[in-house]
């Protein structure tokens, strides 16, 4: 399988970095989006450190290598501008959070569907970084993190393709013409004549079908093997989320008769030794549900049949309060690392 190339800057090239001025400082947008590229890939380089110590399967294992490879990149383009600025290089995570000599969490299936759902996070994360960020050396960073990206989840979807793992989204027939939209009716969901999903609708609610049924699959490992009964209860009660909403979501595909996505579950072992820290584990889950809220917001921005918008706005409430949660879990322990932040003001004049 081809290796993905990370870009010239991603691996180190300055050239872009000596555009800027000398006094042009990091943007609040820069700063921030930066922090938490460079925290996310150092957990991804954790992870995939892990999974490359027991892969079998040398396709997969080529994918895990080029998924490092890019996170590793990044993490050190970051770091030589954090350097350049003397901006403190955050902690992120690190060797100390992995037991290099725990069993396998995951059988090698499920590692390529992992990778998609953490590369659709990435992409996420990086394209709203793209019309924020104007330094030029942070600017072609987050295009070319963009670029690789998108250029490694082809990857994956070649090899899911190749093995007969990759699902399809529902198909639906070509429409006869072009037509437009003559009744209100069209946005019931609740009440009255109910349409069809169009297609929209059924794309976010695949989309959101396959990232809860891949998230469930690791709540289900990371319960298995936390030592913390906060973490462990946390994840456990995140499986209980991520179940109830896989059903929502796949009950309305089903009532379309339209075909829904498998879960993951047996792709999970019945491995009790903890391959991560809880703090990496915690964070892990509270990052990608994060994400979930811009997935689930983007989805019901999509959705015209308002039984499907409020839906989504029921999902959202479960997933804002999970969040929040998983962020007390974090400080009550000591793990949150804290972000770039503005000067307080009213405390410096009342120092």
């Amino acid at each position: 399988m081809e290796t993905v190339k990370p870009t010239k800057h991603a691996a180190g090239n300055q050239g872009a970095g000596s555009r800027h001025q000398a006094n042009e400082k990091l943007t609040s947008a820069e700063q921030g989006k930066l922090w938490a590229t460079y925290i996310g890939n150092t957990m991804s380089v954790c992870v995939l450190g892990h999974m490359l110590n027991h892969v079998e399967d040398q396709e997969i294992k080529q994918v895990l290598l080029n998924a490092r490879h890019l996170s590793e990149q990044f993490v050190q383009t970051i770091k030589d501008i954090f350097e350049q600025e003397q901006f403190p290089i955050p902690k992120g995570f690190t060797k100390e959070d992995v037991n290099p000599g725990a069993p396998r969490l995951f059988e090698d299936e499920f590692y390529l569907h992992y990778l998609k759902y953490v590369g659709k996070a990435g992409i996420s994360l990086y394209g709203i970084a793209v019309p924020l960020v104007t330094r030029a050396d942070v600017r072609d960073f987050f295009t070319q993190a963009i670029d690789s990206t998108v250029k490694f989840l082809n990857q994956v979807n070649e090899v899911l393709i190749d093995k007969g793992l990759l699902t399809k989204p529902p198909y639906i027939p070509y429409p006869n013409r072009v037509d437009f939209v003559a009744k209100q009716s069209y946005l019931n969901g609740l009440f009255g004549d109910v349409r069809p999903l169009q297609a929209l609708e059924i794309t976010h609610l695949y989309d959101n079908l396959e990232n809860n049924a891949t998230s469930k699959a690791i709540l289900i490992g990371f319960s298995q093997v936390a030592r913390l009964e906060k973490a462990r209860d946390f994840f456990l009660r995140g499986k209980e989320i991520v179940s109830k909403h896989y059903d929502a979501l796949d009950k309305v595909l089903l009532q379309e008769d339209l075909s829904s996505f498998e879960i993951f579950d047996p792709l999970v072992t019945t491995s009790t030794v903890a391959p991560f820290s809880d703090k990496l584990m915690v964070f892990h889950k509270l990052d990608m549900f994060m994400v979930r809220v811009r997935a689930y917001a983007n989805a019901l921005s999509m959705s015209a049949r308002r039984d499907i918008a409020a839906k989504y706005g029921r999902l959202l409430l479960d997933v804002g309060k999970y969040v929040e949660d998983g962020a007390n879990l974090l400080i009550d322990q000591g793990w949150l690392e804290q972000p770039p932040q503005a000067i307080d003001r009213e405390a410096l004049a009342h120092r």
